[in-house]
């Protein structure tokens, strides 16, 4: 598990942007890097164009991961904004993330001042287990 994600404060500032032009649904997608540091943003369509849960398209999906591999990138998060709710899991959420390995960010505009928050999950065992991940957010 991930206890600290680093990640730059450009790709946090286009993240939350993108994510804003999505409104009132929510928005998604990839961040990936290498090197220990997120320094990629790959904004997908939310082709639920709900407010309250998101899907990407499967061929979107396949076409981000190949775009990070080719650029020496791991994919390591996958972000979504929550309109009108605050930045945690929600049972949804829970429901389906299933990756692990992945660290799940949650922008909400529930407020003036996006709140961001960053978690891991661990379905190991029977339980569900929400571990938050710290954001060291640095310079370009």
């Amino acid at each position: 598990m991930n206890k600290e994600l680093t990640i730059k404060q450009s790709v946090v500032t286009r993240m939350v942007s993108e994510l804003r032009t999505a409104l009132p649904n929510e928005g998604c997608g990839y961040l990936a890097g290498a090197n220990g540091c997120v320094d990629t943003l790959y904004p997908l369509e939310n082709i639920d164009h709900s407010p309250e849960h998101f899907s990407f398209r499967p061929e979107d999906q396949f076409s981000v991961l190949k775009s990070a591999r080719s650029a020496g990138k791991e994919l390591q998060v996958v972000y979504h904004s929550h309109p009108e709710t605050p930045p945690r899991l929600s049972e949804e959420d829970l429901r389906l993330l299933n990756d692990p390995s992945m660290v799940y960010i949650i922008v909400s505009f529930k407020t003036a001042v996006p709140g961001i928050k960053a978690y891991q999950i661990d379905k190991s065992n029977e339980a569900i287990t929400v571990h938050e991940v710290e954001l060291n957010i640095i310079g370009d």
